[in-house]
């Protein structure tokens, strides 16, 4: 990891520690706040979803009028059917699918957390890599109401029998 992207992501914790404060007041009960367990248990649960391709269980990740961004200039989707209707479409086109992750922080509402995914392309066969960040706004312990993700990714096609 380059230094530039090590000091960018040991920032992103404090920078955003300033919006969890004011985010997710009076999650769970007595007023307990998110943290990183919570957080990573939410995580683990998504990995679930993502890998079985299960978009019932995505979407129960979410509240019901959940804000989802994928992609920081595209479209956000809004409410848990948007969000099953796209993890039905993306994950159609994926097999052998595995997600890992790594909570950067957890406070308040907020958690933030690096994850990677790699799958096969149904169609062609090319390796996919994705890596990215996930900036999750708790509701409550168990679902998020905003999820904004930035994500790079690497295509590797499949080599041609020649």
């Amino acid at each position: 990891m380059d230094l530039t992207r090590r000091l960018t992501l040991a920032a992103a914790p404090l920078a955003l520690a300033a919006c969890a404060t004011t985010q997710g007041a009076g999650l769970g009960a007595a007023g307990r706040t998110l943290t990183e367990s919570d957080f990573n248990a939410w995580l683990w649960r998504y990995k679930e979803a993502w890998e079985t391709k299960n978009a019932t269980a995505a979407g129960a990740l979410f509240t019901e009028n959940v804000i989802y961004r994928e992609q920081p200039f595209e479209e956000q989707m809004v409410g848990r059917a948007a969000v099953e209707a796209y993890w039905t479409r993306v994950t159609a086109g994926q097999r052998d699918i595995t997600f890992t992750h790594h909570v950067i922080m957890a406070s308040g509402g907020l958690g933030v957390a690096e994850w990677h995914a790699a799958f096969t392309a149904v169609e062609g066969g090319a390796a996919i890599e994705l890596d990215g960040v996930f900036v999750c706004h708790f509701a409550d312990l168990e679902t998020v109401s905003l999820l904004k993700e930035w994500w790079h990714i690497k295509v590797t096609p499949r080599a041609s029998a020649g």
